[in-house]
């Protein structure tokens, strides 16, 4: 077994932000929860209601997201309310893979590494 050159080895240490980014985002229900905040910022009360999922989950994706960077807290009393932390690029991130997705005939789907798990 031949080990990776010292600059894959570099490369790939420079481009873990960007998969962890990714990974972020990776969860369909995680998805579904940055899609709803971009209309808004909401309790998780709120995501529970509009989205249908349990407080559990909607609570644990949160969690997840905020400790990726992904979401902004603002607490008023007992209430906290969750925000994405940039809109804007988050949507342009959006925008880009739904037309990516287009463009490869939405093949990802298909792969059986990434895709086999609906």
């Amino acid at each position: 077994m031949t080990m990776p050159s010292p600059k894959v080895v570099e490369l790939a240490a420079a481009l873990h932000p960007a998969a962890a980014l990714f990974k972020g985002f990776a969860d369909p229900n995680r998805l579904v929860i940055t899609q709803h905040l971009l209309l808004g910022e909401h309790r998780v009360t709120d995501l529970v209601e509009h989205l249908g999922l349990a407080q559990s989950t909607v609570s644990a994706h949160l969690a997840c997201m905020r400790q990726c960077g992904l979401l902004s807290t603002r607490v008023d009393g007992r209430a906290t309310y969750y925000s994405l932390a940039q809109p804007e690029l988050t949507r342009t991130l959006l925008t880009a893979a739904s037309a990516l997705l287009a463009a490869t005939g939405g093949a990802v789907t298909l792969c059986p590494t990434v895709g086999a798990n609906p």
